[in-house]
C-alpha cells in the first residue's frame, strides 16, 4: 500500500520536512516513489509547499496520507474531511496528566477560597471598626453638650487655678536642678519663702 509521509531533512535542531509518497513498509529514508513538496515547522509562518496536483494525482490510485500529512493538507485546503488524531498518549502518560489536572484544580480551589476568606476578613475588619468608631462619635457628642454646659464654671475655676497653678512651676523650678546635691539647699529656699510670704 502506498502513502503520502513526511520524510525528514535539514539540520540538526532545525528540521525540514518532504512530502514523498513510497511504499508503507520501506523506511522513510529509503527511496521514494515521488517528492510532492516540502514541510517546514520551524518558520513562524509555517511553510507547506506541496504540488496539489500530483498529491491528487496519488490519491486517485489510492495513496493514503498518513495522519500529519491529512492534517496538513486539510490546513492547507488541498483535500477535505475531519483531522485525525496524530499523537497518542500511554495510559501511564494519561492517568499523571490526569493527577496533575486534579492538583492544580485542587490549589485554584483553595487559592480562590483563600482570597474569599481574606475578602471576609476585611469586611469584617472594616465593619468591626466602623462600629468602633460609631459609639465613639455618639459617646463624643454626649459629652459635648456636658462640657458646653459646664464651660462657663470651669472657665472660672480654671482661671482662678491658673495663676496658682502658674506660681508653683517658678517656684520650683529651681528646685527641680539635675545636680542631687544642689536639691537638699534649694528645697529649704521654698521654704523660707514661705515663711516670708507668711510673714
Amino acid at each position: 500500500m502506498l502513502k503520502i509521509r513526511l520524510q525528514r531533512i535539514g539540520k540538526k535542531k532545525a528540521p525540514v520536512y518532504r512530502l514523498i509518497v513510497s511504499e508503507h513498509t520501506k523506511d522513510t529514508q529509503a527511496g521514494a516513489l515521488e517528492i510532492l513538496g516540502q514541510y517546514n515547522p520551524v518558520l513562524k509562518e509555517k511553510l507547506v509547499d506541496v504540488k496539489a496536483d500530483r498529491i491528487n494525482h496519488w490519491i486517485s490510485k489510492g495513496a493514503q496520507p498518513s495522519e500529519t500529512v491529512n492534517n496538513l493538507l486539510i490546513n492547507a485546503g488541498i483535500i477535505t474531511g475531519k483531522k485525525q488524531k496524530a499523537v497518542t498518549i500511554t495510559n501511564k502518560r494519561a492517568a499523571k496528566l490526569g493527577e496533575k489536572k486534579a492538583a492544580e484544580e485542587e490549589a485554584k480551589k483553595a487559592a480562590e477560597e483563600a482570597k474569599k476568606a481574606a475578602a471576609e476578613a476585611e469586611a469584617e475588619a472594616a465593619k468591626a471598626a466602623a462600629e468602633a468608631e460609631a459609639p465613639e462619635s455618639t459617646d463624643g457628642d454626649a459629652e459635648a453638650p456636658a462640657e458646653t454646659g459646664d464651660d462657663k464654671p470651669a472657665d472660672e475655676s480654671s482661671e482662678s487655678a491658673e495663676p496658682a497653678a502658674e506660681e508653683k512651676p517658678a517656684e520650683e523650678a529651681p528646685a527641680e536642678t539635675p545636680e542631687p546635691a544642689a536639691e537638699e539647699p534649694k528645697a529649704d529656699e521654698p521654704a523660707e519663702a514661705e515663711s516670708t510670704e507668711n510673714a
